[in-house]
């Protein structure tokens, strides 16, 4: 006989997934109403209303994709995508390849330009390519939990507007966490994800769209129905290619007032992202990515004292992922064995070239606590000791905890 599931109570402090907030849970084991109930209407109806101001948008379609956080991308792009398309795609880290396959597999005529891991563009370097390659459509990472970096977008996103570019933006890993201000920075199509700075489980990506992209989803539809007159081969690729699940115009008829069937809504996780949505705006924004920066801070100033180097040029730091070179001769895999096993501390490795060189720590959502960052701090603080690693000992935790003593002193004044 199978026995019950026992999981481990871990503290998460990955780049995602996170903890779970408990009202998030809680609000999982709400019983289930159908998909074309009035209360559950009204549930995503007001969904929709949450999303529009997490994103800081007017746009009329904010609506979650059932599927993870790579769901709501290949919905956008190949949505949007006719074969041979030109898409510029500014790589500086492990996600940035993944927009790369994604418009590829949907026949996209990819232009990729790259920095070192660790940087970010110069939006001016972005412009010049775009004046270069002319491109349809550039899709970039926000927050690139890779490398622990975050991209200034506002210049780009005017300078696709003015050159009739679509711009789509990843922000999978901000949304919640740091600004991300849709409309402001002229984002055509936005992506983000619930398993990181909003603390829902993995699930649901989060997506807006405006009508720039929404024109070319209704002219498609044309196309397919036959009530245009398209190029009849370029018709026969678009049929091909094109996705149904992921197909936004079908979800935006779903989505609509009109409620045409596409799939069974995941109803338990539109629970959950309500509530997790409730609790992002409950906090407010401008708190939320201040308590983000907070706790940011105090784990930056313990990992400094405990004489650890950070990776990456800290002018584009992410605010809610810090990235640590690994001490020269520490075991970088069995340091994270260790602070599972012993202290029930998971912190993640990366990818690609930074494989073996760097520590990643989340501080997001729900794991984004004082509680959290002084254990990890004080775990491994621990665990390199145990490892013969030259550390500070005893420095890490009391210059987290003047951070958090001047954050204190300064909200009584």
């Amino acid at each position: 006989m199978y026995k019950d599931l026992d999981t481990s109570l871990r503290t998460i402090m990955t780049p995602g997934p996170v903890e779970a907030e408990p009202r998030v849970l809680r609000a999982m084991s709400t019983p289930i109403l159908g998909q074309f109930d009035p209360e559950f209407t009204d549930i995503m109806n007001e969904t929709m209303e949450m999303l529009r101001q997490l994103f800081q948008t007017d746009n009329q379609w904010a609506f979650p994709v059932d599927g993870t956080s790579r769901a709501g991308i290949e919905a956008v792009l190949c949505s949007i995508i006719e074969p041979g398309d030109r898409v510029l795609v500014p790589i500086y880290g492990r996600f940035g390849h993944l927009l790369t396959e994604i418009a590829e597999r949907y026949g996209a005529d990819v232009v990729t330009m790259d920095t070192t891991w660790g940087k970010v563009f110069d939006p001016q370097a972005v412009i010049q390519e775009m004046d270069k390659v002319k491109p349809k459509i550039v899709a970039m990472v926000h927050g690139e939990t890779s490398t622990g970096c975050m991209q200034p977008l506002k210049e780009i996103g005017e300078a696709c507007r003015q050159r009739d570019a679509l711009f789509v933006v990843d922000a999978v890993a901000s949304i919640g966490g740091a600004e991300v201000k849709v409309d402001e920075w002229k984002i055509d199509a936005c992506i983000g994800g619930t398993q990181k700075c909003l603390s829902v489980p993995s699930g649901m990506a989060p997506i807006t769209f405006n009508s720039r992209v929404e024109s070319i989803l209704l002219q498609r539809k044309k196309i397919e129905r036959g009530l245009a007159d398209p190029n009849a081969q370029q018709s026969r690729f678009t049929r091909m290619i094109r996705s149904n699940y992921f197909d936004l115009s079908q979800l935006m008829d779903y989505w609509s007032p009109a409620r045409l069937n596409h799939h069974t809504e995941a109803t338990t996780m539109l629970y959950a992202l309500r509530e997790g949505l409730r609790i992002v705006l409950d906090e407010g924004l401008e708190a939320r990515f201040a308590r983000h920066q907070l706790h940011e801070q105090a784990l930056v100033e313990g990992i400094k004292a405990m004489g650890l180097e950070l990776y990456g040029n800290p002018a584009c730091k992410l605010p809610v992922v810090t990235c640590i070179s690994i001490p020269e001769g520490v075991d970088g895999e069995s340091v994270r064995s260790m602070l599972l096993e012993d202290f029930h501390i998971e912190i993640a490795s990366s990818f690609g070239p930074l494989k073996g060189k760097i520590w990643r720590i989340g501080t997001m959502g729900y794991s984004c606590r004082k509680k959290n960052v002084l254990h990890v701090l004080g775990a491994l603080e621990a665990v390199l000791i145990r490892h013969g690693a030259p550390v500070n000992a005893g420095k890490a935790l009391q210059a987290a905890l003047d951070v958090y003593h001047e954050a204190k002193s300064k909200a009584a004044l």
